[in-house]
């Protein structure tokens, strides 16, 4: 059985689940609140979440990786093409998603919510707002039609939708229009309304 830790408002986890409701896959939660419990890092030292585990001894950090994971053992799925072309295009920005986006908003976030008063403008805020800034005009510029990669929903358009709603929901910025009306479209499906609810205290 897949099982799948994460915060109980932790957006990163909801991506996963989401790949298994899309795929059809049984799993289960565990919502977790921070700090996280010394039994939780002993299963897992960096303590950071989500975390999956799986039949078979897997154990697996990052939610990128955890997508991918579940694609290739469990597919083939619509979700991961084979195209080499469309494949391409669909590891480029579900990595991206977290590598040029996500990890961009780490530190903004830490700065939001953590950081005292008299540092909450600082240069790397800046820099780190401007490149993620940019990246999404990269991205949307990618956007031609309903979805990120050929016709249909892939890890690619679940990836970047978490990040926007990283980008929106925690941080309070601007999401361009035609990746707002795509994030848009990705909440309307069936499968992400679980997910999202699927950490609910």
């Amino acid at each position: 059985m897949i099982t799948i830790h994460n915060f109980s408002r932790g957006i990163r986890g909801v991506r996963v689940v989401w790949v298994c409701e899309e795929m059809g896959l049984d799993y289960r939660t565990v919502a977790l609140e921070f700090p996280v419990p010394p039994e939780y890092r002993a299963k897992y030292p960096p303590g950071s979440v989500p975390f999956l585990e799986d039949e078979g001894g897997v154990a697996i950090g990052e939610s990128v990786a955890q997508m991918l994971y579940l694609a290739q053992r469990y597919g083939p799925t619509p979700l991961l093409p084979s195209e080499p072309a469309v494949m391409a295009r669909v590891l480029q920005l579900t990595v991206g998603a977290e590598a040029s986006l996500g990890g961009m908003m780490n530190p903004l976030m830490g700065t939001k919510f953590a950081a005292p008063a008299d540092q909450k403008v600082n240069w790397t805020n800046g820099f780190c707002e401007a490149r993620a800034g940019e990246m999404l005009g990269y991205v949307e510029s990618l956007l031609e039609g309903d979805y990120f990669a050929g016709d249909g929903l892939t890890l690619a358009d679940i990836a970047v939708s978490t990040s926007l709603g990283m980008w929106q929901g925690a941080l309070g910025l601007e999401v361009p229009p035609k990746l707002a009306a795509h994030r848009g479209r990705m909440q309307a499906r069936p499968a992400y309304q679980k997910a999202a609810t699927a950490f609910a205290s």
